[in-house]
């Protein structure tokens, strides 16, 4: 049962545990962002003890809760938005028509309450009391799925062991926007859904279907005996790699989308494990700018999950950049148009030639 905001004092049931103590004590004792903060971070989202079952969470930032609301996947038990803005707009306004719409409680806590409840995170003034979210077990959702053939351009997003819940967000926001169809992840060793994937996620977790499966191995296996390409990822390549894989190994820009395709991304530390690389058919690989000194050889996993992504569905029908760039490049009619084109042409590593040339094939 979920408490009341108290006055003087926070107080938050989450993960079992009560934060009862004054906000100027609690502000001296968490203080800000930094190493006590990715600390507390691990124990809140990596936590080896589950959170109780329909337990309550407080989710935060301006998107989540919004895009929370407007999915309505979660049981919101209050909305709670900073005291002391005059005239609530745009988003705020909106936020705050839906909530009444739907009968929920509305607080007006002061900001450094938020920041106590929050644990310091950047909330825009806005926090919701919500049930969690998890991961649809893919078993139940199996017979929802399109066969292969039924588009030849699909591509699912399937992640092993991603640990870190901002790295977790980015990715989910990056496939989101990039148009992703899916996103399975491993139930073992990985980040719940939590707020804080939320909120990196820009509130992109709230609206998409995000499953997850026991046996990845066994659940790639069975794809590609459906006619799914299982491309895998790897790291800057090294003779090392070249040498040890019996997998091939391309760049991400040589890739040809040419059939249904699971794009499978590892974790942050040791990538894919064995089991899950041996499933692969294929190696996709994003190769350097330049030569790089040991330590660096590797990309962040959400920054490579973007190029890789990008790589692969730029190359679908109808996909908005090829568009633009032609609207951007030949259309004079548009004063806004011929203005951008001319800031494409002088920028000194993509002129209108050089689009013109990627266009061309060549």
């Amino acid at each position: 049962m979920a408490l009341p905001l108290a006055v003087g004092a926070a107080t938050w049931p989450c993960c079992s545990l009560l934060l009862t103590r004054p906000f100027s004590q609690a502000t001296r004792c968490w203080g800000r962002p930094g190493g006590e903060e990715l600390g507390r971070l691990l124990l809140d989202d990596l936590a080896s003890v589950p959170r109780p079952a329909g337990g309550p969470e407080l989710l935060f930032g301006l998107s989540p809760c919004l895009l929370a609301l407007r999915a309505a996947r979660r049981r919101v038990a209050r909305l709670l938005l900073q005291a002391g803005r005059s005239g609530l707009q745009g988003q705020r306004a909106e936020l705050l028509r839906a909530a009444e719409a739907r009968a929920i409680p509305v607080l007006r806590p002061r900001r450094r309450e938020l920041d106590v409840l929050c644990r310091h995170q950047v909330h825009q003034g806005v926090c919701m009391e919500v049930s969690p979210l998890r991961p649809r077990p893919w078993a139940e959702a199996e017979a929802e799925v399109a066969r292969p053939g039924d588009d030849p351009q699909q591509l699912w997003l399937v992640l092993e062991g991603l640990q870190d819940p901002r790295n977790l967000g980015a990715v989910l926001r990056s496939a989101h926007f990039l148009g992703v169809d899916k996103v399975i992840t491993s139930r073992r060793n990985s980040c719940p859904l939590t707020p804080v994937v939320s909120k990196a996620s820009a509130g992109a977790m709230e609206v998409m279907n995000v499953f997850s499966t026991d046996d990845l191995a066994g659940f790639l296996q069975a794809r590609a005996q459906q006619g799914w390409l299982v491309a895998g990822t790897v790291g800057c390549l090294g003779p090392e790699i070249a040498l040890s894989s019996k997998i091939p190994i391309a760049c991400c820009l040589d890739f040809l989308w040419d059939r249904p395709t699971l794009l499978v991304l590892g974790n942050e530390g040791s990538g894919l494990s064995r089991e899950v690389q041996a499933s692969c058919q294929l190696l996709l690989t994003i190769l350097p700018g330049r030569q790089l000194p040991p330590g660096l050889e590797s990309l962040n996993v959400s920054v490579a999950a973007g190029i890789l992504l990008h790589s692969i569905c730029s190359q679908r029908k109808g996909f908005p950049v090829e568009g633009r760039r032609e609207q951007l490049l030949h259309d004079p009619q548009d004063p806004s148009a011929s203005s951008e084109a001319a800031r494409v042409a002088q920028h000194p590593g993509l002129s209108s030639g050089s689009v013109k040339k990627r266009q061309d094939g060549g």
